[in-house]
């Protein structure tokens, strides 16, 4: 079968939500409003950290599809202000995060154990506070959440093949710009900045879903123990660093494209391979040149820029049943499973999603029953489903 980037439909019940009269949907989907139909018609757990646990009503998957967010709503107000991406997250909420992030992924591991069945992928991707809220392509909730999916084979197989020339699928050009013009120094920064004891890099070939061909040249590294793993919080401690270098990386790049010869950003995790590596690279500052001259000339590819941190952070199988961790630049629009060459075209399909929804419901109950007793949270009651 040819390889290549994977289109497919995933039908969804149409949400009976009404935005007031003069506000834009992406405005109003941002508000303290909306939320609380989120939580009321399709909650699942919540805890004091104010980590809601939820079925995804417009989801990329219906085998098995959820989030968490970091459901700041009622305690700031400012879209603007609240935490996009987890080095924004209090350590404790963190902690209990991270904790749902594994009892999750292992029960996905556990329901669907064979992966030439199934692709199953967890992970978010930041929701970049410098967007203008009116901008296309802009999250829907601003604030921090994350995905579980898993996708049954045959219907990626099956799956008409996706136009590699969607933007989706190329990052907006920000990835073949890190990959095309800085692979080497990319590379050079992220080894000697993350002294990892429990991620193992990994190559390009042995890292790709070779259904897809994705990820494309990304860095990678393999989990290895597999599940087992997760329950070491020193992953989970590892899994931050990959975000942390990546972190440096980005605004130590765009700072040099803002302005020219700019000074070390004062509140980096790792100053010292930044000065060493990055600011003394002939390639990284020639690409930030490259970057910076276009920009002054070509407004329309100076606003498509996203100058803050913006990523894919993603744990997924791929068909030799290895757990890898990857990392990438986000561009504006596209979505988590996108970086594994899987593009969801969401269908308002109410009797479709019905057929589906029982045993999607089944395992979302039984993960939220799983949480329940591990103390991470309590039952949210709606109308399709009980508090326990």
């Amino acid at each position: 079968m040819q390889s290549g980037p994977r289109e497919i439909f995933t039908p969804f019940r149409p949400i009976p939500l009404d935005v007031p009269e003069g506000m834009k949907p992406n405005e109003f989907f941002n508000s303290t409003e909306n939320l609380n139909d989120l939580v009321h018609n399709n909650g699942l757990l919540v805890n004091p950290e104010n980590l809601l646990l939820y079925r995804k009503a417009l989801g990329h998957s219906n085998t098995f599809d959820t989030s968490i967010i970091y459901n700041t709503s009622k305690t700031i107000l400012n879209p603007l202000g609240r935490p996009v991406r987890r080095t924004q997250v209090p350590e404790n909420v963190r902690h209990v995060w991270n904790r749902m992030n594994q009892i999750i992924i292992e029960y996905m591991l556990e329901q669907f154990p064979d992966p030439q069945q199934h692709l199953v992928l967890a992970g978010e991707a930041s929701l970049d506070a410098t967007w203008p809220l009116t901008s296309p392509g802009v999250p829907s909730i601003r604030m921090l959440h994350n995905h579980f999916i898993v996708f049954p084979m045959a219907e990626l197989r099956s799956a008409k093949p996706a136009d590699s020339k969607n933007p989706n699928l190329t990052d907006g050009g920000q990835h073949s710009l890190f990959e095309e013009h800085m692979h080497d120094v990319y590379r050079e920064f992220i080894c000697k900045a993350l002294q990892l004891e429990v991620l193992r890099p990994i190559s390009d070939d042995s890292a790709r879903f070779d259904l897809t061909g994705y990820p494309h040249g990304l860095p990678s590294w393999e989990i290895p123990g597999g599940a087992a793993t997760l329950e070491d919080v020193r992953f989970w401690h590892e899994y931050d660093l990959v975000l942390k270098g990546f972190l440096d990386f980005y605004r130590t790049f765009f700072s040099q494209v803002s302005s020219r010869n700019a000074p070390m950003l004062p509140d980096l995790y790792f100053p010292d391979q930044v000065q060493n590596v990055l600011l003394f690279n002939n390639a990284f500052l020639k690409t930030a040149k490259m970057v910076r001259d276009r920009c002054i000339t070509d407004p329309a590819y100076a606003n498509a820029i996203r100058w803050q941190p913006a990523f894919k952070q993603l744990i997924y199988r791929n068909e030799e049943g290895k757990l890898i961790v990857t990392i990438s630049q986000n561009s504006i629009g596209n979505a988590i499973t996108e970086l594994l060459g899987v593009v969801v075209n969401r269908a308002p399909d109410a009797e479709a999603y019905e057929k589906a929804e029982p045993a999607l419901v089944d395992k979302l109950l039984e993960v939220r029953r799983r949480l329940i007793e591990a103390d991470l949270g309590e039952g949210i009651a709606t109308e399709h489903w009980g508090k326990e």
